[in-house]
């Protein structure tokens, strides 16, 4: 279980991340819908998964048992956010359907490689306690 200090670090860690991801959409659109440029978030993603999972681990000071529902955290609360946003600000990423279509892709692959990365460190946990 989660610690009422750990909650609201995490809870800040899942904004601050939100918002440095939106501004870099938001600053730089272009890389979006570049063929080349495009690809490099999808294909970096189990690297930022394993940076995202340990910032989150660091910042939350989660241990072992606590890290599966610490990262669930901080991405349910980036998701929600972003499901915000997609929805009734969606200015926030720009204007421009298609960014907005490739920023959510990016966004979706993004919190599910984190979310699997915390899979496997859940599991290779329970296999050292087994």
């Amino acid at each position: 279980m989660l610690s009422k200090t750990q909650v609201f670090l995490l809870v800040a860690l899942g904004i601050a991340l939100w918002a440095l991801v939106t501004l870099n959409i938001r600053l730089r659109p272009e890389s979006l819908v570049d063929p080349i440029h495009g690809l490099i978030p999808f294909a970096a993603a189990p690297l930022a998964g394993w940076l995202s999972v340990g910032l989150c681990k660091i910042v939350g000071r989660l241990s072992p048992d606590q890290v599966l529902p610490g990262v669930a955290l901080v991405g349910a609360v980036a998701m929600m956010i972003d499901g915000a946003a997609l929805k009734w600000f969606s200015g926030i990423y720009g204007f421009d359907e298609k960014i907005l279509r490739l920023a959510a892709a990016g966004l979706l692959w993004g919190y599910g490689v984190a979310f699997v990365v915390a899979l496997i460190l859940a599991a290779r946990f329970q296999r050292r306690m087994a």
